[in-house]
């Protein structure tokens, strides 16, 4: 008979589903920098992906509290979101929307983070992890100002530009 699934089971798989995720982010921010026609944008990109290895690192943390090695799950969630955001750069690549599809792409791969984080951060609460609380709340907060970030730039240059 299966054993029933609890709480700190859902938490581990949920974290190797953002460990897997930020992995592959990691892997498609130099892209992206790459694509970007706006210098700000590319500095956002380039600046995130030095954040994301730090979330790495925090994740790796957390592994290591829980006494299980850091190993991801295939994301099939991020694996598309991924794959929009290659899309629109083939797609748009040298157009003035450029830009636009860009950032419309990486806040849909940060509003994921931001719902995956916020859960973890909850769900670590409940379990009394209070060190995973902390560093899930610094990644948390590092996607929100991502994002923030990236709708200041959408606001100001990349969106007019495209229009």
């Amino acid at each position: 008979m299966a054993t029933e699934k609890k709480l700190d089971d859902l938490f581990l798989e949920t974290l190797k589903d953002i460990y897997y995720a930020e992995k592959q982010i990691l892997r498609a921010l130099p892209k992206m920098a790459k694509n970007a026609q706006s210098s700000e944008l590319k500095q956002a990109f380039e600046a995130h992906k030095q954040e994301t290895e730090g979330q790495i690192e925090r994740l790796q943390q957390i592994f290591e509290m829980l006494d299980k090695p850091a190993r991801g799950k295939t994301c099939d969630a991020i694996l598309g979101l991924i794959e929009e955001g290659k899309e629109i750069m083939e797609d748009f690549a040298g157009s003035p929307a450029l830009d636009a599809g860009i950032v419309g792409a990486a806040q849909a791969v940060e509003h994921y983070e931001i719902a995956r984080y916020g859960t973890l951060k909850a769900w670590a609460g409940q379990l009394g992890m209070k060190d995973a609380v902390a560093l899930l709340d610094a990644t948390l907060q590092e996607e929100m100002k991502t994002d923030k970030l990236l709708s200041g730039l959408a606001r100001s240059p990349v969106n007019a530009k495209a229009a």
